[in-house]
């Protein structure tokens, strides 16, 4: 899979579009999530943040999610005309990512949201979805998953 454009490299967390419009997401498997700011979803998705913030905040306000099993705070350290300013940033995990990505209006929300509907469909219709990327890195460790559940391939 050819990559158009790099959005955003940190020592955990790669994310990235895809020439073919798919958006993959790379982060901490081990915890499960990812976590974002709302100026990282922004740049993901191709909006303003204020976009992402009223997104976030009808989420909130709907009950769709919850504010303290979604978000957490990280202080962010800026270098400002010479100086160290600290400010603490809110940030979300990736249920707040993914509901944001059905809600924005943009290219990328578009096809953010057939791709998702797509795996979606996969797991509905076939009863399992498999990333063939992660499998083919992961290949000794897939088959040994493939042995406990007795998955015949």
């Amino acid at each position: 899979m050819q990559l158009r454009r790099k959005l955003k490299t940190t020592k955990n967390i790669v994310i990235y579009q895809a020439k073919s419009g798919a958006i993959e997401l790379k982060g901490d498997f081990g915890k499960e999530t990812l976590w974002a700011n709302r100026m990282q979803m922004a740049e993901i998705f191709g909006v303003n943040p204020q976009a992402i913030s009223k997104h976030i905040q009808n989420i909130y306000n709907e009950n769709e999610l919850q504010r303290k099993a979604t978000s957490s705070k990280m202080e962010l350290v800026q270098n400002e005309s010479g100086r160290q300013v600290r400010r603490e940033v809110d940030i979300y995990n990736l249920d707040v990512l993914i509901a944001v990505g059905y809600r924005i209006n943009s290219v990328t929300g578009t096809n953010f949201r057939k791709w998702a509907t797509k795996t979606l469909r996969g797991y509905i219709v076939d009863g399992y979805a498999i990333n063939k990327t992660r499998v083919a890195k992961n290949y000794e460790q897939f088959l040994g998953v493939e042995k406990w559940h007795g998955i015949i391939i």
